[in-house]
Formats: structure tokens, sequence, C-alpha cells
């Protein structure tokens, strides 16, 4: 990811999530970028010969020792332009990240999909992801 990349992934995720989220965004890439944490991945899929076209995005990092798991990668954000899905840019960017995680030492990814939503639930389902070991709690505290 680079800076040029942010109002574009903003964009998506807002027309995707109709969430404008640009704070977020930006300070995830400062974060990235100044840091330099290792295991902290952001990646862009662009359109060929045009990078200033994004087409899509996977944010994930390698997490360790939560609840006692091993150091796993997670995956927390993915979106593909709805007009560019159905041509493998999802699958590219789940390799691309499934790559880095791999070459960072983890043998396991993870994600976290709303049960009544379809679409993510397919496509991680076809791309090889299941049911792990821990069930997510939560309590509403309004």
């Amino acid at each position: 990811m680079r800076q040029g990349d942010i109002a574009a992934i903003t964009a998506l995720d807002a027309r995707i999530t109709s969430l404008g989220k640009g704070p977020h965004w930006q300070e995830l890439f400062e974060r990235g970028s100044k840091l330099r944490q290792p295991g902290q991945f952001f990646l862009v899929a662009s359109a060929l010969g045009d990078a200033r076209q994004v087409l899509g995005f996977i944010v994930g990092e390698i997490r360790a020792w939560e609840f006692g798991s091993a150091p796993c990668g997670w995956v927390y954000a993915m979106s593909v332009d709805p007009d560019a899905r159905q041509h493998g840019i999802g699958e590219g960017l789940l390799d691309a990240i499934a790559a880095e995680f791999s070459r960072s030492g983890v043998t396991k990814m993870r994600t976290m999909v709303a049960k009544h939503n379809p679409l993510p639930m397919l496509f991680f389902r076809a791309e090889g992801m299941m049911a792990g070991p821990y069930i997510q709690l939560e309590k509403d505290l309004t």
C-alpha cells in the first residue's frame, strides 16, 4: 500500500460497508509505514497499467498467544470492488497474504466472518478456510 492508495481504499470500503473510515485507513498506513512492524501486511490489487485504480485490498497481521493460541496470521479486512469480482482478485490477495504469513513462519491463517453474511462466508470457505477451534463470544454493554 502507498499513501496515494488511501483515498481509493476509503472509497471502496465505503461503497461496500456504507461507512466512511478514512481516518482508520490513514492510521493503519501510518502505523505500518513508521513502525515497519514485521508481521503487519496491507496489500493492494490494482488494475494492470493503472496502479492508481485500486481493485481490492487485504489487511492482516501475525498475532500470538491470545487465549493460549500459537502465532497465526489474522486477516482482519478484505474488499474487492464489486465490478471487479469473479476475476481472481480476492483469491490473489488471499494467496499473497498467506504467502507473507508463511514466509514469516506461521502455519495457520484465521479470520472472522458474520454468520449471516453469505458472500464472505462462501469466499473464505471456497478458499479452504473452515471453522477453527475457538468460538467468539460477546455481550451487549448498553
